[in-house]
């Protein structure tokens, strides 16, 4: 929305509606909410030629030239840890796993701080061992961890294989007689900043596929991620604990969320992301076990979920503490999707039935623009929030979702906001503080209405 229109709406706002401080309000509200905004930047791949050549000063430590194999049976470990620790050690180094072979390697921690401008170029396949009974005891919920990182570019046009599909069998959730226990997350950045990763593929992770923790300036372009869609709790993307992260031109389709965010997350930007399968995009869960939990500053703009569980989601425990606050989805295209847009305050992925709490993650500044497609639910927009904390300045748009075999309708409980331009199904169930303002449900007419009276974190295991 260009600043021009901003200040025409106010003006419709001001001759219209009574209450001019809640209307001011309510410019207020829309105007932090377009200034959401996190820097993209294009990201230089290291092509051969300029770390091959010494004029590209470039200091090249093979995986192979430390006794990898590559046959995908031996156990190339050792060799992975030892070219680590002398690029590492190396400045203008670059890590090469080179193509056409099939690495084994065991749960590890590679860890910094390593000499200036490391590249590691990940060009064949590192798998893992699909034996969860064979896994380290050390290392329970990590397979391939990087940590204390600074600058570093991994890229290539590789792929990072979890063996998974034992671990999926052996959940909880795949068959109820199984015990519920943790898995390793494939690929982990931890505690690092300035970090860029291009062009991998990550697939069929034992759980989480690629989580970003304790990080600061992070940027993904053109990663592919792949599970099964019944796979358990294999979220594409995960990120927590971490400010100025950009996911970018990325498709992900997994088993769960396709991109997850959860406490201590700021400044996070998805830009041009296709999910599906999997259950959306989604800020949480949140909250869990009556904890504290803050996530500020989300922005997903251009985006396709098809045959997703849900689209763009907010999912927050019983009990819980904190707040979700400066939000924005929006050009987001959704096709046979269920629950496209949903708040859910009651969230509860437990065996045992979740006790009724007074308490919870207040959820504010949340806004919903250009968002269009088909729902498979009857609810299309699901505003499920705390009757004790209720959801705040929910902001609709330009919003057109469509039943193929019905009438979509949108459900409200203890939610305020309010919308401009088309909204379809209308959402007049939402409560307004002042009420001088109307939803807009006309496919055909995209004017502001005339005013009228009376309307009103990956916790998972």
């Amino acid at each position: 929305m260009d600043k021009l229109f901003l200040v025409s709406f106010l003006g419709l706002l001001i001759t219209h509606a009574v209450g001019g401080n809640m209307l001011y309000h309510k410019f207020n509200i829309l105007g932090e909410l377009e200034d959401l905004d996190i820097a993209e930047e294009d990201m230089e791949l290291f092509e051969d030629p300029s770390w091959i050549s010494e004029r590209g000063g470039k200091v090249l430590v093979n995986v192979d030239s430390f006794g990898a194999v590559g046959d995908g049976v031996s156990d190339d470990t050792e060799a992975f840890r030892k070219a680590w620790n002398t690029s590492c050690a190396t400045s203008k180094s670059v890590l090469l796993v080179p193509p056409g072979h099939r690495y084994l390697v065991n749960a590890t921690r590679f860890k910094g701080p390593c000499e200036e401008r490391l590249v590691v170029q990940i060009d064949g396949t590192i798998v893992a061992p699909d034996e969860p009974n064979d896994w380290d005891p050390n290392l329970p919920r990590n397979w391939l961890v990087f940590s204390k990182l600074e600058g570093v570019v991994f890229q290539g046009n590789g792929v990072i294989d979890g063996s998974g599909s034992k671990w999926w069998a052996s959940s909880c959730k795949k068959n109820k007689s199984n015990p519920c226990r943790g898995a390793p997350t494939a690929l982990t950045i931890d505690s690092s900043s300035s970090i860029k990763v291009k062009g991998l593929t990550i697939q069929n992770s034992q759980q989480m596929n690629f989580v970003i923790s304790r990080c600061e300036s992070v940027r993904v372009s053109e990663v592919q991620v792949s599970c099964p869609g019944d796979s358990p709790n294999t979220d594409g993307i995960h990120i927590t604990g971490s400010t100025n992260v950009v996911l970018q031109d990325s498709k992900i389709g997994t088993g769960d969320d396709c991109i997850s965010i959860v406490n201590a997350s700021s400044g996070i930007k998805m830009k041009r992301i296709y999910c599906g399968p999997g259950h959306g995009v989604s800020i949480g869960s949140l909250g869990k076990d009556n904890s504290t939990a803050i996530v500020t500053k989300v922005v997903l703009d251009t985006a396709l979920l098809r045959e997703t569980t849900n689209g763009v989601r907010i999912k927050t425990w019983q009990g819980g503490s904190g707040y979700v606050r400066g939000v924005r989805f929006e050009n987001v295209r959704m096709e046979d999707v269920a629950n496209p847009i949903i708040i859910d305050q009651f969230y509860c992925d437990s065996p045992k039935t979740c006790q009724n709490q007074t308490s919870a993650v207040q959820i504010s500044q949340i806004m919903y623009r250009n968002i269009s497609g088909t729902t498979k639910s009857k609810e299309a927009m699901k505003f499920a929030c705390s009757d004790t904390t209720p959801c705040s300045n929910i902001v609709l748009s330009n919003i057109n979702l469509e039943k193929k075999d019905g009438t979509a309708e949108t459900y409200c409980n203890s939610a305020q906001g309010f919308g401009y331009g088309i909204v379809h199904p209308s959402a007049d169930c939402l409560s307004s503080n002042d009420k001088g303002y109307i939803l807009i449900d006309h496919k055909e007419n995209s004017e502001l209405a005339e005013p009228t009276g009376d309307h009103i974190v990956h916790t998972e295991l």
